[in-house]
């Protein structure tokens, strides 16, 4: 089968054999979550037609839950494959599968505090990527899970200048999780970001608070020289907002499926 008949470009799909040893099935509740966090960051922006989220296994944890290689508007309960930490597909039955899952597959491994992962190329995220005289800070109390500065991953450190800038293996992927090290986002020079949480919908509040903050912060910096957040601001908002992600869950959950 080709990579064209999955109507995806060869740099961002893959066909892999299944590695086989599938366990315990994962709760239905999770994948209904997965596809819907699928649906919420189309509708709010962060992804289009590319773009990403995974979920930790609830049943094994050295394993996690992806969708097959497709637009996450398009994301259903059947699409949702299952992977291991090398990002070896248990049970894609030949189905494409995204080339990038590395970032996934070696965050998980990295971080066992994390339950989800998110990789967008959300639009007002990347040009902080691209300027190093300005950091994605936290402006606003919605994105204190930002902490003082975000990191930005630099792929030419390990890939060399004439690489196409995605995560295809696991090596990458390791590099780019220890960038991330224990903070909730990194950015990827002139690609993206990928974020993290400790579930699904805390993740996607993330992913869209990041892209927010990002709109903000631009706007702020044409006017002057922002008034940023400190330490101890951050991290008092992210705990106070994380109390209250439902609120917004339920909201773009409404949204999503057209009843707004």
């Amino acid at each position: 089968m080709s990579a064209s008949a999955h109507g995806e470009g060869k740099s961002f799909t893959s066909l892999v054999a299944d590695k086989g040893g599938r366990g315990e099935a994962p709760g239905a509740g999770l994948i209904e979550e997965l596809v819907l966090a699928n649906h919420i960051l189309f509708r709010e922006g962060v992804v289009d037609g590319f773009g990403h989220v995974s979920v930790r296994h609830d049943k094994r944890p050295d394993r996690f839950l992806l969708a097959r290689n497709m637009a996450p508007a398009l994301v259903g309960p059947d699409d949702i494959l299952e992977f291991d930490f090398d990002g070896n597909p248990v049970n894609s039955n030949g189905r494409a599968v995204y080339i990038e899952r590395f970032i996934h597959a070696e965050v998980f491994r990295a971080r066992p505090d994390a339950m989800a992962v998110i990789h967008s190329h959300s639009p007002a995220v990347v040009p902080f990527s691209l300027v190093k005289s300005s950091p994605l800070r936290p402006i606003c109390h919605m994105s204190g899970f930002l902490g003082e500065e975000v990191p930005n991953f630099e792929i030419r450190d390990h890939a060399g200048d004439s690489s196409d800038l995605l995560i295809t293996n696991s090596r990458l992927g390791a590099a780019l999780a220890k960038t991330l090290g224990g903070c909730n986002c990194a950015l990827m020079r002139g690609h993206g970001s990928t974020i993290v949480g400790p579930s699904i919908r805390e993740a996607v509040f993330r992913a869209v608070y990041t892209e927010v903050n990002a709109r903000l912060q631009s706007e702020a910096l044409r006017l002057g020289e922002p008034t940023y957040l400190t330490e101890g601001e951050a991290r008092v908002s992210a705990a106070n907002i994380a109390s209250q992600i439902n609120r917004a869950w339920d909201f773009w959950r409404m949204r999503a499926e057209g009843k707004l």
